[in-house]
């Protein structure tokens, strides 16, 4: 089955690039040199040791139900949006993953954990169920949101 990783829009992070490290504080952002394995939630890439990178919270569940949800992403500076289809990025190959099926009210309706290397099959088995509208897949270990999957 055909299915799109979307990392998220660049647009909404762009006013912050700018901004004065004592400004990014005061609204919860910090400015980082990127250590290994920090993964750009808008490049779907990790950031290059010592490029510049945010973290910051973001709601990445805004839909109004018990699902709601919100958590610690890494934006690079300059990130573009990226879209990658019918297989996981390069970058998701070693890492362990939590995918989070929900219906078209928000509601989770299945979920699962699998290492990076297994996530094209799981991906779509869990888009074969009728009931589901997209996925989230999170970083299993520390739980931050990775993207959104939907079916191609």
């Amino acid at each position: 089955m055909p299915f799109i990783l979307s990392g998220l829009a660049a647009e909404p992070f762009l006013p912050l690039f700018g901004l004065a490290d004592a400004v990014l504080a005061a609204r919860g952002v910090r400015r980082l040199a990127a250590e290994p394995s920090f993964p750009c939630r808008v490049t779907l890439e990790d950031a290059a040791p010592g490029e510049r990178v945010l973290l910051l919270p973001f709601e990445h569940q805004p839909g109004p139900s018990p699902y709601r949800a919100s958590g610690p992403i890494f934006v690079r500076e300059g990130a573009a949006d990226r879209r990658v289809t019918d297989r996981v990025p390069d970058s998701f190959r070693p890492r362990l993953y939590s995918a989070r099926a929900y219906d078209e009210a928000d509601d989770m309706v299945d979920a699962e954990v699998a290492e990076g290397t297994a996530l094209e099959p799981l991906i779509e088995r869990l888009l074969a169920r009728a009931d589901t509208a997209y996925l989230h897949l999170h970083h299993a270990r520390r739980g931050c949101y990775a993207c959104r999957v939907d079916r191609g």
